[in-house]
């Protein structure tokens, strides 16, 4: 069923990790027809103009950060900060809420969609807009946190009778901590983290979430039920394929190597371990790595053990740049992906034919993983201390180990039903299907 064409506006949290899910989602919808204006700091409009792939619907609007004492002039994104400031950078988005309030009356859209920006809502409302919380997080990660909440507060509207549907998604002593800390933690304009989540989807028409049944299903009825409003999901947004070709310093080093051999490990863009954990990493495997620097050194050369690249050279590659993940995960010779969970490099690890190592580091990207590794079987976590959350060489090559084990039952295993969940999302019409349902959902509520 054709839906007649909407305008939907977007402003998502100001780190790359949501900005361009945003805007790959925006080129799903602009495909079907629909106009979308989206929201994002000024310079880093020009460094992702090239994800707009339908220029003609899709507008982004460039958006100036107000000054906010603490604050670096030039900084846009997360990407420009150490965690500790990404507080200030909240704030500083909360103060756009007058340009934001100027630019929705100017455009008029039918929705807009936000994820950590809690007044979007009544401000829409007040201009006659619907709004969306849109997640870039794992549905599991959402309904994990919500049946936590409910359990704590009995929230108006929520079902605290439910029971959370998955008994193998459980924090350890360490995780715990971590989640009491972000449940507490002032995240802009002196509100806590959990508050401004909690007041967004409280007071927006529907929650979306780049999702499916096939694999999330029990969690968005759950959570459905639990916050008593339309759950929407747009299917795992996939990156368009890369036109381009893999580097020839990457192809040239890759093609030493016989197939199914090189493990390949990479935390995404803003993912930075200490140096210990760093050095533990690298000492656990064959490799080539992908990573930032840690905390205090200028170059990941700077934070190697003593004499590691002399010892490595024939066999391993650590580089501190960008790479092309995608065509790397490609290159026959990859065997094995050690990823952080974040969900674009976790829908990329899925499309791959690698063996999936998990190494989580930020409290999502836990909770995902323990339904990649303990639900589906598609993965082995890397196992740390309960009490200190720090993983060892020894447990990283235990990992490996198992996952690329070919005899093993249990790399079988988790072969097989990787397999099975590649096979999904590579079936025909299943975005396509997902995005046209998503689109008909959206407007339903108008």
């Amino acid at each position: 069923m054709d839906v007649p064409s909407m305008h939907i506006a977007m402003y998502p949290w100001f780190a790359i990790g949501h900005i361009a899910p945003y805007l790959q989602l925006s080129n799903k919808l602009a495909k079907r027809g629909h106009k979308i204006s989206i929201f994002i700091p000024k310079t880093t409009q020009s460094k992702l103009q090239h994800l707009n792939l339908f220029p003609h619907l899709i507008t982004i609007f460039p958006i100036n950060i107000p000054h906010v004492q603490g604050l670096p002039d030039a900084a846009e994104t997360t990407k420009d900060l150490d965690p500790s400031l990404f507080p200030l950078l909240m704030t500083a988005m909360d103060r756009t809420e007058k340009e934001m309030e100027t630019l929705l009356l100017q455009l008029k859209p039918n929705f807009v969609f936000f994820d950590f920006t809690y007044w979007i809502p009544n401000l829409a409302r007040k201009l006659g807009i619907k709004s969306v919380q849109y997640w870039v997080v794992s549905l599991v990660t959402g309904a994990y946190a919500q049946s936590r909440r409910s359990q704590t507060h009995g929230e108006e509207g929520s079902n605290i009778g439910l029971r959370f549907p998955d008994k193998c998604i459980k924090l350890q002593p360490h995780e715990e901590k971590m989640f009491a800390k972000l449940k507490e933690m002032e995240f802009g304009s002196g509100i806590r983290f959990y508050d401004r989540t909690s007041f967004g989807l409280r007071s927006s028409d529907a929650v979306g979430f780049m999702s499916c049944r096939e694999i999330e299903g029990p969690f968005a009825d759950y959570y459905e039920s639990l916050v008593g409003k339309p759950v929407l999901l747009s299917g795992p947004i996939m990156a368009e394929p890369s036109e381009s070709v893999l580097e020839e310093k990457w192809a040239d080093w890759l093609a030493r190597f016989k197939a199914g051999s090189v493990i390949y490990c990479a935390f995404g863009s803003e993912c930075i371990l200490s140096h210990h954990q760093f050095q533990e990493l690298l000492l656990g495997m064959p490799f080539l790595t992908a990573l930032k620097p840690p905390h205090g050194f200028e170059s990941v050369e700077a934070a190697m053990p003593e004499g590691f690249a002399e010892r490595v050279k024939e066999r391993g590659i650590v580089y501190g740049g960008w790479v092309q993940q995608q065509l790397i995960l490609k290159h026959p010779s990859l065997g094995c992906f050690i990823t952080h969970c974040g969900s674009s490099s976790l829908l990329e690890a899925l499309l791959s034919q690698c063996q999936l190592v998990l190494l989580p580091n930020m409290l999502d990207h836990i909770i995902t993983t323990r339904m990649v590794s303990k639900s589906l079987k598609a993965g082995v976590e890397v196992q740390r201390g309960e009490e200190d959350g720090l993983f060892t060489k020894d447990s990283v090559c235990e990992a490996l180990r198992i996952v690329m084990d070919d005899e093993s039952e249990v790399a079988k295993e988790i072969r097989e039903n990787h397999t099975k969940l590649r096979s999904l999302l590579l079936s025909n019409n299943f975005e396509n299907g997902y995005i046209d349902s998503f689109c008909q959902s959206l407007h339903k509520l108008l």
